[in-house]
């Protein structure tokens, strides 16, 4: 059940667009569902690790406060699709998405205010927050083995990061334990950075950067499959 030898060719991306050795992506789609088991077992704990924001949030809020576990859900929910042989694009893009920004963003924020976390936040916590979320990102980098990201996915997965970053930053729809906005940090968010930013800024400005990047990377992949010939723009899926 949990093998399988039928794996999905590896176009010939450059390795700044594939980084994880084939070998490596081999071994994760071998063993795919050891894979979702895994990131279903992370998302159970990001749930227990957010309950204490949940009972401080408005439950109209609740889609957006617990990022990361939702973006091993979603990544958990797009392999197993594929797996029954019902890959759904815009699943997979919003899987990349979440996998990408808050697998980087999540160790961003621990090494800008790493001394308040690790005054707050047993040492092994930290260094199990800091490394599974860059293991979010190598498993996102395998997902180019099962999708060519049509762009109709890519804006969906775009829409919804887009309103996660504007809820989380921009425009307090409802007010969060926090402070006015729902984003979770260790010092108060108006506390002066550098640059003149705050510290919201300074948090906001990685997630609105990591962002970019997945939107880039995600399009520059497809665009890379396309002059391949790995892609057909005439076929349903190329969007």
């Amino acid at each position: 059940m949990f093998a399988t030898t039928e794996l999905p060719d590896r176009d010939p991306l450059p390795r700044w667009l594939a980084p994880v050795p084939k070998t490596l992506e081999d071994l994760g789609l071998r063993f795919a569902w050891l894979v979702v088991a895994i990131n279903l077992a992370g998302t159970v704990f990001g749930f227990w690790y957010y309950s204490g924001q949940f009972s401080e949030t408005p439950a109209a809020m609740w889609p957006w406060i617990p990022d990361s576990p939702m973006a091993t859900l979603l990544i958990a929910l797009a392999i197993a699709a594929w797996k029954l042989g019902h890959e759904l694009p815009w699943l997979t893009a919003l899987a990349f998405f979440g996998n990408i920004i808050l697998g980087l963003w999540t160790p961003y924020t621990l090494l800008v205010f790493h001394e308040t976390y690790l005054a707050q936040t047993d040492f092994l916590m930290y260094q199990f927050l800091f490394w599974s979320h860059l293991a979010m990102v190598v498993q996102a980098f395998v997902l180019h083995r099962i999708t060519d990201f049509p762009v109709w996915g890519v804006a969906v997965a775009l829409v919804w990061y887009t309103s996660n970053v504007i809820v989380d930053y921009f425009i307090p729809v409802l007010e969060g334990p926090h402070g006015v906005h729902h984003t979770s940090i260790p010092v108060s968010q108006t506390e002066p950075m550098f640059l003149g930013a705050d510290a919201l800024g300074v948090v906001a400005a990685g997630e609105v950067t990591f962002t970019l990047l997945a939107v880039f990377l995600a399009l520059a992949i497809r665009v890379k499959k396309f002059e391949r010939g790995a892609v057909d723009p005439g076929s349903s899926e190329s969007g």
